[in-house]
């Protein structure tokens, strides 16, 4: 541990992530700012993980290794043993650009107002093929009060926010299942500005393993769950239950390679146009689930001309 108090604590959870582990520790390792703790939670992987961490010999690094646990509790007992009241979030499987660090602690300690700061980042694939920019719903105050009930306004692993703030919004709300940044950031608005930069400051790495699965292959009642969540502040017992037993029903290899596959065809469509690679993505994620309707239609849509059906699918999002 530090013998002084850093100004600055990373804290990133890490699951099954041993295939990217290591660009992402490298990334936070090589910022610019350097004056940081980086709480590193090992949480119950079952693949090597753990073994990538130990070969680091940074004594920034604090390495805490525990019986699986889930993504929430993790993030709230990294938050709690935070030395510094000024947090960044990281993702195990993203990658830093070198001076994310730097951009954001300089914009919270001189914006002292705000307990939130978040930022765009660049998309990649799970091999690390760039896809398309990642651009937040708002950026100003204002625009995420306005909209945060529509989508989720920050990209998680790109945010910095102050302690003591989410300690007082109750941290992340353990029974908002995939949704509890959205939640946590909506408690937040009760205690001070939040915003995102202009700039990218980040790659974020959509794979087969990511918690995140499209909305819409999550389903109409996941949407419902989540809407109801963030009108009222929190989810109810009843809620709560429907939401672990469909989430449970989804977490599924087949399922989350299918989602990641109609994903990454669907940026391919309209995003970065290349029928063929969407073509290829929609026929895996067939492969992997061909129950779904979507990604069949989809891959008859990839052989209209990328030019007219980026046309329908800007028309349509203005819908």
């Amino acid at each position: 541990m530090n013998q002084h108090s850093p100004r600055l604590t990373v804290i990133m959870p890490a699951y099954n992530t041993a295939l990217y582990i290591r660009e992402a520790i490298d990334s936070i390792l090589q910022q610019t700012f350097t004056d940081f703790e980086f709480i590193i939670i090992n949480d119950g992987s079952k693949d090597n993980t753990l073994e990538v961490i130990k070969q680091y010999n940074d004594p920034r690094i604090r390495l805490i290794d525990q019986a699986n646990k889930g993504l929430i509790d993790t993030l709230n007992e990294a938050i709690l043993l935070a030395q510094s009241d000024i947090i960044a979030r990281m993702d195990a499987d993203d990658i830093c650009y070198p001076e994310r660090l730097q951009v954001e602690f300089d914009f919270l300690t001189q914006n002292p107002g705000y307990v939130l700061v978040g930022s765009q980042a660049d998309i990649i694939d799970k091999d690390g093929n760039y896809l398309m920019p990642l651009i937040p719903i708002g950026h100003t105050h204002e625009e995420i009060k306005d909209r945060i009930d529509m989508k989720c306004p920050f990209i998680h692993p790109c945010v910095m926010f102050r302690k003591q703030a989410v300690i007082d919004a109750g941290l992340y709300p353990k029974n908002a299942l995939t949704f509890e940044d959205h939640l946590l950031w909506k408690k937040l608005l009760n205690f001070g500005k939040v915003c995102n930069l202009p700039q990218i400051l980040l790659k974020a790495r959509f794979n087969p393993e990511s918690v995140t699965i499209d909305e819409k292959w999550r389903g109409e009642l996941f949407i419902r769950l989540r809407r109801d969540a963030l009108s009222r502040g929190y989810v109810t017992d009843e809620d709560a239950t429907q939401l672990k037993q469909l989430i449970s029903s989804q977490n599924l290899s087949s399922y989350k390679n299918a989602s990641y596959y109609a994903m990454v065809g669907k940026k391919y469509l309209w995003n970065n146009p290349d029928g063929g690679k969407a073509r290829e993505h929609f026929a895996q994620a067939i492969k992997h689930y061909p129950r779904h309707i979507e990604p069949y239609i989809l891959y008859i849509f990839s052989f209209v001309p990328a030019s007219l059906r980026v046309g329908i699918y800007n028309t349509l999002k203005k819908r």
